[in-house]
């Protein structure tokens, strides 16, 4: 159910590691010579999810909104307005929205899948699938710098800070440089899957270990169920951090192209 198979070695309770999230091993089919696992599908569904739910609420469109139309609307309203048009600002902010309303909705779609029945897997506690997520986002933020700036132009904007005495320059440029450049698509990515791998695993480490205490007996009788309370509680909890982690990298998203368009750093 969790995408794992549970080892024991006589009494010896075996606990879920990153092997837990492998599915390399175990392809769903094969397409010609690719292995297709679970998480590629997850991303192909992710993407079909959002493309008929925004298709469908704006296909009859009408001047009085029906559920689906409203919720569609609150939905793209949601993110336009409080990421695109309060980070980005007014000016330059409608033409990053469709793509910031994708990567929303995209990746909430995905962290929901660990808590949808028969799914049970957040796409993006794949690492590889975080990193290439923020690869795309690094491109996009200072592609958008430098169509502005210039190369050069944009290349001192996030390596020269303003303000700063030149006698500091050779500290602070390579600095700044590291951290503009070079590190913001690994944060960006690590911030994503370690928060989605790690409440996964606590969840598979709480419903597996109660059931092996339960079989084990004794104390087990108390421990397990009590594991199991536990196991529910960070599902409840898993709900809202998947919820977060959608937010905080499409306001990240904002906040870098923000960055890459702003005229001073």
């Amino acid at each position: 159910m969790f995408g794992i198979t549970m080892a024991a070695s006589g009494d010896e309770f075996v606990a879920p590691g990153p092997n837990s999230f492998d599915f390399d091993a175990v392809p769903l089919f094969h397409l010609g010579g690719l292995a297709v696992t679970k998480p590629m599908v997850q991303l192909l569904l992710g993407a079909l999810v959002v493309f008929v739910f925004f298709y469908a609420a704006a296909r009859r469109a009408t001047l009085v909104p029906g559920r689906l139309q409203f919720a569609g609307e609150a939905a793209y309203g949601m993110v336009r307005n409080s990421i695109g048009r309060d980070i980005i600002g007014s000016r330059d902010f409608l033409k990053f929205v469709p793509y910031l309303v994708t990567i929303f909705f995209f990746l909430l779609v995905n962290n929901a899948f660990a808590s949808i029945p028969a799914i049970q897997f957040p796409t993006f506690s794949r690492a590889s699938m975080a990193y290439a997520l923020a690869a795309l986002s690094w491109v996009i933020y200072n592609a958008v710098g430098i169509h502005k700036h210039g190369f050069i132009g944009y290349l001192k904007l996030q390596s020269v800070p303003s303000g700063v005495s030149p006698a500091m320059y050779p500290l602070l440029v390579p600095l700044e440089f590291f951290s503009n450049i070079l590190v913001r698509p690994a944060t960006l990515a690590l911030r994503l899957f370690a928060n989605m791998f790690a409440g996964h695993l606590l969840l598979i480490l709480f419903s597996t270990g109660g059931l092996f205490l339960i079989e084990y007996g004794g104390v087990g009788y108390v421990a397990g169920p009590l594991a199991w309370v536990l196991a529910i509680a960070i599902s409840f909890l898993e709900l809202l951090v998947q919820f977060l982690q959608a937010y905080v990298f499409t306001l990240l998203n904002a906040m870098y192209i923000s960055g890459a368009l702003a005229d001073e750093h």
